[in-house]
């Protein structure tokens, strides 16, 4: 099994070649959730415009979204940046650390709520009392991420949908799984997991939308304990959504191997068929005058 890259491989590929040799551009292209993307470069070659169309941009945004980022508007998309490739570091290693912070940027506009979520717990650990608010980021038509902090824990429940049935099988197998990996001794210290695939969690259950999580799949209630969220390859993978990506990847690539496995039962059994002889009957009859005739 394998982690989602959180980065846009096109983004990082592209601008890699580009900041070599630059020339013109203009390509669109689409990363997971529905996000669209466009890299071009309307003025000049060396100025790369990259924009970003995210359904819940409005969301992020009063999140603290465009804190510290520099942005332009383009028409059909909610943010631009604007990349000088001529003012790119000059050593390689943090060349590729521009580079990879450029790719990153899905991922660092959806962090904004984690990283809200995060300093809100601090405020609360120190006072030992109340509830953050609960950000609501609807990033797919019919799912979503809330996340809400409290003294001692950040909750982040997912809400997941299955349209298939067979589909909804494997995802309460995988989350399951998530649920009994704190008995093993290696990872005890592993956030706290717990999925439903009947009523929404309580800290939902008073939102209008909850109703209609009843009539879908499973949802998965992940509590981080304040010590285990400030790692930041914890926080990374949660900012990237990339537990609802990762739990369809691994389902479709179970049920590719799943059907693999029956496609080579079923040529291995043909193959016996065909290697198989097939016996005919035969029976035996004596003539008038004694002796044995076989027939078939």
């Amino acid at each position: 099994m394998i982690l989602l890259e959180p980065h846009n491989v096109i983004i990082q590929t592209t601008l890699g070649e580009k900041i070599i040799k630059p020339s013109s551009l203009d390509v669109a292209f689409v990363d997971y959730d529905g996000v669209r993307f466009h890299l071009s470069t309307p003025e000049r070659k060396t100025l790369l415009l990259l924009s970003m169309h995210i359904r819940c941009w409005d969301e992020l945004v009063k999140y603290g979204a465009l804190g510290g980022i520099a942005a332009r508007l383009k028409p059909e998309y909610n943010v631009s940046l604007a990349i000088d490739l001529e003012q790119v570091p000059a050593g390689p290693e943090d060349r590729e650390a521009f580079i990879l912070s450029v790719a990153l940027f899905k991922r660092n506009a959806l962090a904004a709520p984690f990283e809200s979520a995060f300093k809100s717990q601090k405020q609360l650990e120190s006072s030992a009392s109340g509830q953050g608010e609960l950000m609501q980021i609807h990033y797919r038509d019919e799912e979503a991420i809330y996340v809400q902090s409290s003294p001692d824990r950040v909750t982040v429940i997912f809400s997941t949908i299955f349209s298939d049935e067979t589909d909804r099988i494997y995802g309460k197998v995988f989350l399951q799984e998530f649920v009994d990996a704190r008995r093993q001794p290696a990872i005890q210290n592993a956030p706290q997991v717990l999925y439903s695939n009947r009523d929404p969690p309580l800290e939902i259950r008073h939102l209008k939308q909850s109703t209609q999580y009843r009539r879908y799949g499973i949802r998965h209630l992940c509590p981080l304990p304040s010590a285990l969220y400030r790692c930041q390859r914890c926080r990374y993978h949660l900012a990237h959504t990339a537990v609802r990506d990762y739990l369809h990847y691994h389902i479709k690539c179970s049920k590719a191997y799943m059907h693999s496995r029956m496609r080579y039962r079923v040529a291995e059994f043909q193959k016996v068929l065909n290697r198989a002889k097939q016996e005919v009957a035969t029976t035996e009859r004596k003539t008038v005058t004694g002796r044995t005739m076989s027939t078939r």
